[in-house]
């Protein structure tokens, strides 16, 4: 499979939404949640009584706004949440070279969920090391809060399948 097989879904207005395995695609095609705008043509699945190509697309249907669902803790969205700048210094150094620093360090009861983590560049990670910033005299950029929205999907455009390009927008 191409890409171990992912698949691009995007909304009703052709916004990427996320990425999922082909066997979830498939899933709601069947269920017609879904339709497919673009298929790997060297990819298939083959069932006792079938063959079809692989989703390298999709579009969802409907059920988008029927519910919120609260958004989901992860490192991802902390980046995304944060627009991939240090928290501290402000500079956007990209992926490789930014962590998730504790504000209230762990070792001091910090707990890690959305208002306790912020985007670090490592520099300012090693200056902060295992303090508060009041103790390391650093100045927060902005308060850390859980979203209301879902960030934006962030996909590298070096990193996706040629039928994806159209859909994404180039990497900053």
């Amino acid at each position: 499979m191409d890409q171990d097989g992912r698949t691009l879904v995007l909304s009703q207005f052709f916004e990427p939404l996320g990425i999922i395995s082909w066997r979830r695609a498939m899933t709601l095609l069947f269920l017609g949640r879904a339709r497919v705008i673009h298929e790997y043509e060297d990819q298939v699945v083959h069932t006792s009584r079938a063959i079809f190509k692989v989703p390298a697309v999709i579009q969802r249907l409907s059920g988008l706004f029927h519910h919120r669902r609260p958004v989901r803790y992860s490192r991802e969205n902390v980046y995304a949440r944060d627009d991939f700048a240090c928290g501290y210094c402000g500079t956007r150094k990209g992926r490789p070279n930014l962590t998730i620093d504790h504000i209230l360090p762990r070792a001091l009861g910090g707990k890690t969920e959305w208002t306790n983590v912020i985007t670090c560049c490592k520099p300012c990670n090693g200056r902060k090391a295992n303090r508060t910033p009041e103790q390391a005299m650093m100045r927060l950029l902005r308060r850390p809060v859980k979203p209301k929205w879902t960030p934006a999907v962030i996909i590298e455009i070096h990193d996706a399948p040629e039928l994806w390009k159209g859909y994404l927008l180039p990497a900053s």
